[in-house]
């Protein structure tokens, strides 16, 4: 066996055959879609969102992968709930295995248009739902479990409009990295994507003002626009065994475009600022 053959290693590492996992706002685009992947590669699966209208749909593609679900329709703001929904998701299927910290959201405003109280929304929104979920879920999860938070681009450069939501962003990025050596003891893995140019119904509006700002120039490097799924498959990867030495880290499913920088490819195949 030669140094870079590990041991072990096969198409079954990145199966997650009977673990818990746990996906918040999963009742659309990212979180749905990695809700069902999860179960697609083996795992049970507890989900929550806080729209009850799109939760029974997810619910039914985990359960005909042949795995169980937990749902529940509560808002990650809320410390009480999220505490309640990690015990009994915990108590229904066992040991958190893998938590996904998804729920987000954020809205166009200069930031001298942001009032006190739609900063401290952008701050709970994009913070306090992340460290609920851990606050709560961290007690109950497995030793050598897996965190991933979706974080975003836009913590990686400036984000005009988007002030506050980038910083928090950032922020649940640093938040990453001081998880992943607080709990590296436990054998507890925590990291990052950071999606761009993924569509989802969540960001139909933002994504009608940037699609206006694009003409004459591809989306990406690679010409195209993401998938869900795209983002989701890195999700299960790093939640997976095939990620078992990938703790504090951060991965861009963007198409490349923190890597461009403000180059930008036109249509007719050339490249600009």
């Amino acid at each position: 066996m030669t140094d870079y053959e590990a041991p072990g290693l096969g198409p079954d590492r990145i199966l997650l055959t009977d673990r818990v996992a746990v996906v918040t706002g999963a009742g659309r685009g990212i979180g749905a879609a990695t809700a069902v992947a999860m179960a697609r590669f083996g795992a049970d699966v507890a989900i929550f969102d806080m729209d009850p209208t799109r939760l029974p749909g997810v619910a039914e593609e985990i359960e005909a992968a042949g795995r169980r679900c937990v749902s529940g329709v509560l808002d990650a703001r809320d410390d009480d709930a999220v505490a309640a929904f990690m015990a009994r998701s915990h108590h229904e299927l066992g040991p958190i295995d893998v938590l996904v910290n998804n729920a987000g959201g954020t809205f166009r405003a200069h930031f001298d248009d942001t009032s006190p109280k739609g900063e401290h929304t952008l701050i709970r929104e994009n913070f306090s739902t992340v460290t609920n979920c851990v606050r709560h879920g961290i007690g109950l999860m497995s030793d050598g479990g897996s965190i991933i938070n979706v974080t975003s681009v836009e913590a990686y450069h400036a984000a005009p409009t988007f002030g506050v939501y980038a910083a928090m962003k950032a922020a649940v990025e640093q938040f990453t990295k001081t998880l992943a050596v607080e709990y590296g003891h436990r054998g507890i893995r925590v990291n990052c994507v950071a999606p761009d140019m993924i569509p989802t119904p969540g960001d139909d509006g933002l994504a009608e003002q940037s699609s206006s700002l694009m003409q004459g120039l591809y989306p990406t490097p690679l010409r195209r626009r993401g998938r869900a799924e795209e983002c989701a498959s890195v999700i299960v990867f790093l939640a997976s065994d095939m990620a078992g030495f990938v703790t504090g880290a951060s991965i861009l499913v963007d198409g490349g475009t923190v890597a461009a920088g403000s180059w930008k490819t036109r249509l007719d195949g050339t490249f600009g600022l």
